[in-house]
């Protein structure tokens, strides 16, 4: 599965900023719909964040998924990547 990455910034209430990818089927380009994603995700955060902005989480490249993203997908029609800050 052919997957778009979005790569994504969140301010933490706590000063940190948050990086994270969400990875979406490439076919997928309703930016809305990827935000909706990013926002389920901070929902289960255990600190309060920022909300995801159109400037913060922007299309970055499109990549080969391995099984466990696609699993992931199929699951949830999304998965995350944490970069920094996510824990």
């Amino acid at each position: 599965m052919r997957v778009a990455v979005w790569d994504t910034y969140v301010n933490r209430k706590d000063g940190q900023v948050m990086h994270f990818d969400i990875l979406v089927p490439d076919t997928l380009t309703d930016e809305n719909e990827i935000f909706e994603f990013g926002k389920a995700y901070l929902r289960n955060k255990a600190f309060e964040t920022e909300d995801i902005s159109a400037e913060k989480c922007s299309f970055c490249h499109i990549a080969q998924a391995p099984q466990h993203v696609v699993d992931s997908i199929t699951l949830s029609g999304y998965h995350i990547i944490e970069m920094e800050n996510c824990l």
